[in-house]
């Protein structure tokens, strides 16, 4: 399944195969994205890097993020350094995202296929990985989303899940400029949305000023604190060129580094700081504790669209990306079918997370989607690197890179040794591990996964290669 050359949608040899099809010509072009996983041509490119700010911020806008911004809180500090905490963990965590997202302008490839290669033919493993992460996403984040849309029409739960996955998975089907054209929209909306939610869940709130932890305890915290915000903008890491592939190869990659970085930045840290200002008050987290909290009425309705519209804008994105990654580990269905497929599945495993506990069902499920993803980002990184040393300086050539034989077990192994060291150092709900107790609950396990992949993958690729 090599990425050929293509043109108008169609591979060098003019044949049409399920990888290809047609794109969007211009901003504003609506029509199915039949373009699967085949590298868009120059011809094809268009936009500028000024959407990437958009495309990276409105999806970042939900509850389910300023849920998560109370963690630092309940963990026992202070406002002013769970905040330092939380703008140091999505920074690290955004900056390897905005640099992956500056490859699609450089190939017209999305994320999981340019990971062949560095994985070749074993990019099934993260490829399966990606996908299954973007269903469990879908149901993450419409468990929240559909109960909001239920809440808001007086429909029972199951309708108004399964109304938000046939949106997002239109969304999805439509593909590229429409997810783009959303989330233009919903930039302005949104954000008008969590201002008015702000100004209403903060009336008279104030934030923490002693925390409860101290000494140790208060690193471990900070740590812990940290590592949960990295990995929620790390957490796009996987798709982060497939949003980016249709610009121009003469796009401005500092630009499109540093639109992505502060999409992510603001997005994540602004809905973070909410949550850790309003803590006290932020305790029931479903969409009846947001009705309730915003009073009911006009403001409760609204703060519920809110909800369901930024499930919306996040989960298109997540059966767009997901499309991809099937396409990549080698099945032959339809770029729409692909993403309508990820929809289709998280409808039951957001009736199952809600059919039992659902805290812990939702805990099980968000341990799974992140921890593959440190070492996966050290690997493509290196070997991308490799590649440009090699080229020095020309453009990279998709086919060429591709058609040479590439050895699976190098990536494989440090993909497997950064996981395994890291299991010692994590710490969920479901499992601590004895470094995360000794260090007071200080979860190191992304930084140690990313720095042990870099450890065992940079020897074994850097090393001179006929093929480089």
């Amino acid at each position: 399944m090599p990425l050929t050359h293509v043109s108008g949608g169609l591979p060098a040899d003019g044949r049409q195969t399920v990888f290809d099809g047609r794109m969007p010509a211009a901003p504003g072009d609506l029509r199915v994205e039949t373009h699967g996983i085949e590298p868009v041509p120059e011809s094809n490119r268009y936009g500028g890097p000024g959407r990437l700010f958009t495309v990276w911020f409105a999806p970042n806008l939900t509850m389910t993020g300023v849920f998560t911004g109370t963690v630092g809180i309940a963990l026992g500090l202070d406002f002013a350094t769970a905040l330092v905490s939380v703008v140091l963990g999505t920074v690290l965590g955004a900056v390897p995202t905005a640099y992956l997202g500056t490859w699609g302008s450089q190939t017209g490839a999305g994320q999981l296929p340019l990971a062949r290669l560095a994985f070749g033919r074993a990019v099934t493993v993260p490829g399966i990985l990606q996908w299954l992460s973007s269903v469990a996403w879908d149901a993450l984040i419409g468990l929240f989303g559909g109960d909001a849309l239920a809440r808001l029409c007086g429909w029972p739960f199951w309708l108004g899940v399964l109304a938000m996955m046939v949106a997002q998975g239109a969304l999805g089907v439509l593909g590229y400029e429409a997810i783009h054209r959303l989330q233009i929209v919903m930039t302005f909306v949104l954000a008008a949305a969590f201002a008015l939610i702000a100004w209403r869940l903060l009336d008279g709130v104030h934030p923490v000023g002693s925390g409860t932890a101290h000494g140790a305890d208060q690193a471990g915290a900070f740590v812990l604190t940290s590592t949960i915000a990295l990995s929620l903008t790390l957490s796009w890491a996987p798709y982060a060129s497939d949003f980016s592939r249709y610009l121009p190869r003469a796009a401005s990659r500092p630009r499109m580094f540093w639109f992505t970085l502060l999409g992510l930045v603001v997005s994540f840290v602004a809905v973070q700081a909410l949550g850790l200002l309003g803590a006290s008050v932020l305790t029931d987290q479903t969409a009846a504790g947001v009705d309730k909290l915003l009073g009911g009425g006009a403001l409760g309705a609204f703060g519920l669209l809110a909800v369901a519209l930024a499930a919306l804008c996040s989960n298109a994105m997540n059966d767009y990306s997901g499309s991809l990654a099937l396409q990549t580990v080698g099945v032959r269905l339809p770029r729409p079918a692909a993403a309508a497929l990820a929809a289709v599945l998280g409808f039951p495993l957001v009736l199952w997370m809600h059919a039992a506990d659902t805290t812990a069902r939702f805990q099980n499920v968000l341990l799974f989607v992140g921890y593959w993803i440190p070492g996966f980002v050290a690997i493509v990184i290196v070997d991308w690197l490799a590649r440009a040393r090699a080229r020095g300086g020309a453009a990279i050539d998709l086919a060429a890179e591709t058609a040479r034989p590439q050895s699976g077990w190098p990536p494989l192994l440090a993909f497997a040794v950064a996981f395994a060291a890291a299991v010692p150092f994590m710490d969920t709900s479901l499992y601590v591990g004895p470094v995360a107790a000794a260090l007071h609950g200080a979860d190191l396990s992304y930084y140690v996964a990313f720095l042990v992949a870099l450890a065992v993958y940079a020897p074994l690729r850097l090393r001179p290669r006929p093929q480089d």
